[in-house]
């Protein structure tokens, strides 16, 4: 008879950590270092029995449970510089109490993040930093910063600026054309030259848009009745001609 185990997955040790804390409902400053030791070592017992490859901060962290649960069971206690037994679960507890109150915000700033990062940037930011830097004991706030928060820092505003640069950008071209003005300009070389192809007006301007344009004001003529056209061998091209007003008036 076969039987699946199903595993929750932590983002840490020390979510592992909170989430026995939690369950059975411990003190997080008097934690059962011998039972809090075997769950964990067991959790890691299941990952690797599901081939599921240990992360090393759990490696360490289960060898850090296992060097206070030691020192513990040492007839000999550690004292400090006065005197004072020292607790080998201190400097555990002092990490979890920590993280947990980074854990708690973090949800809060990275929803804060993403509502930010879909408004506008205003332009008055400076004035605002200024006022906010006034109103505020800056000295006193960077008295708790440690090397940890600036990292998170740095990594956050590195991915924001990978982010930044790899944003498709959009450039939008105004192209100085126009059927009345083609037209006009159709009109004016049809007064140098009374017969003018096709091929030769590409040539004057050879870009896409305004043979477009120049096509698009041709028919406009012809509709108009200002111009003629004649087709060449093969239409692989054709000729257009000015109309003179006397052939206009005929015509109508």
């Amino acid at each position: 008879m076969s039987f699946e185990i199903k595993l929750p997955l932590f983002e840490g040790p020390f979510d592992l950590l909170l989430f026995f804390i939690q369950r059975d409902e411990l003190d997080i400053h008097d934690i059962p270092i011998h039972q809090i030791t075997k769950d964990f070592l067991d959790y890691m017992h299941h990952l690797e029995q599901m081939n599921v490859e240990v992360a090393s901060e759990f490696i360490l962290v289960a060898a850090t449970l296992m060097r206070i649960k030691a020192k513990m069971l040492l007839p000999r206690p550690t004292l400090d510089d006065e005197g004072n037994e020292v607790d080998p679960r201190e400097e555990l507890v002092r990490h979890l109490l920590e993280y947990k109150k980074y854990k708690s915000v973090v949800e809060e700033l990275a929803n804060m993040e993403n509502a930010r990062s879909q408004k506008e940037a205003r332009g008055n930011v400076v004035k605002e930093l200024k006022k906010l830097a006034e109103g505020n004991n800056v000295e006193a706030e960077l008295q708790n910063v440690d090397l940890y928060k600036l990292l998170r820092v740095y990594q956050s505003v590195l991915s924001r600026y990978e982010y930044e640069q790899k944003k498709p950008t959009h450039e939008v071209v105004q192209y100085p054309y126009s059927i009345s003005v083609q037209r006009d300009f159709i009109m004016a070389k049809l007064v140098d030259s009374p017969k003018l192809s096709f091929e030769k007006l590409i040539a004057m301007e050879p870009n896409k848009i305004a043979v477009i344009f120049n096509f698009l004001s041709i028919l406009d003529l012809l509709q108009m009745k200002k111009i003629t056209m004649h087709l060449g061998e093969g239409f692989n091209n054709f000729w257009i001609e000015k109309i003179e007003e006397e052939e206009q008036l005929v015509g109508q």
